[in-house]
């Protein structure tokens, strides 16, 4: 595991990280979230060694990364894609890292064949794109076969096939009971890929939770399409729960049902309503005593992005103002 406990960072007068405390446990993919300046990659370096912390502690299994007699096999990271020697190709590059861990030379071109690199392992890392940086960087994390993973902002420069590469691969990592911690501001690929999410804002911890709670804690409705809109409103409206129609295409016919406008119906005219203050549950218990048959039953929740916003909105840093049409002049 990689535990953070009361972790505090200063620089001066700055308290970059305050306080922090968490756990990344095996099995499964934490993303680790925050506005900039929140703390996140000085924590990733604390956890590295590389930041001495005013108070707290950081550990990898329980110990200091720098007390690891051969630590790449034990945790592998990717803090910087560009920290590399341009002037080294990517198989020399590995073959360093790999001799300073004890590390064979079969599995620095296994690894290199695992990212991709096999056809460029002996070009220089200075004509690399970012891409293909950011694969070398997650080949010498994954060099030491380590059951601890740790990515900062890994995504950045990868096309569509290799964020979906490196999701599939994220996803195959924890399956094998292994710690995954990663960073990234792209919010609807973590959506696809994190089981658990660490929110920080300022240095402190702001939401520590799996992405189900997290979903669950901002659920907006319950989307109810039945063959009997206007009764079932009814039912529900009794039993405390707030019912409107469902609104689809503004283009789109209203159809009235009694007293219950609703727009949007499917060909079948079955009408949807927008559901608040009852779960799916009690409300296709209710449907079932009235002898009203659903269509569909589905809850809908604030995106992960829309959470993260409104988690957030007190630790940004450097807010913006809403952008529109007019140019400043």
């Amino acid at each position: 595991m990689i535990e953070v406990r009361g972790l505090t960072m200063r620089y001066g007068r700055t308290v970059a990280v305050d306080d922090l405390s968490f756990t990344v446990k095996p099995g499964l993919v934490t993303g680790f979230l925050g506005p900039n300046g929140a703390g996140k990659s000085t924590t990733m370096r604390a956890v590295l060694g590389l930041e001495i912390p005013a108070a707290g502690t950081a550990l990898v299994d329980g110990r200091p990364y720098a007390s690891l007699r051969r630590p790449m096999h034990t945790m592998g990271a990717l803090l910087d894609a560009g920290a590399v020697h341009g002037g080294r190709t990517a198989h020399a590059h590995l073959g360093c890292l790999a001799r300073s861990n004890g590390i064979g030379s079969r599995r620095v071109a296994a690894v290199l064949e695992q990212v991709g690199l096999e056809q460029v392992a002996d070009r220089r890392i200075g004509g690399f794109s970012l891409g293909m940086k950011q694969r070398l960087g997650i080949a010498a994390a994954l060099l030491g076969d380590p059951a601890v993973l740790m990515f900062d902002e890994p995504l950045n420069g990868l096309d569509p096939e290799g964020i979906r590469w490196l999701r599939d691969l994220l996803r195959s990592l924890a399956a094998q009971d292994r710690t995954v911690l990663l960073s990234s501001h792209l919010m609807n690929e973590l959506a696809l890929t994190a089981d658990h999410v660490v929110v920080i804002g300022r240095g402190r911890l702001i939401s520590d939770t799996t992405t189900d709670a997290l979903a669950a804690r901002f659920q907006r409705d319950v989307l109810v399409r039945a063959t009997r809109p206007e009764r079932l409103a009814e039912i529900l409206r009794a039993h405390g729960a707030t019912v409107t129609a469902e609104h689809a295409d503004p283009a789109t016919p209203d159809r009235a049902e009694g007293n219950l406008s609703v727009r949007g119906m499917d060909a079948a005219g079955i009408g949807g309503l927008s559901v608040r203050g009852m779960d799916p549950a009690r409300i296709g218990d209710l449907a079932l005593r009235a002898g009203i048959a659903l269509r569909e039953l589905t809850p809908r929740s604030a995106s992960l992005e829309e959470a993260f916003m409104e988690l957030t909105a007190d630790s940004v840093e450097y807010g913006t103002r809403p952008a529109t049409a007019e140019v400043a002049r």
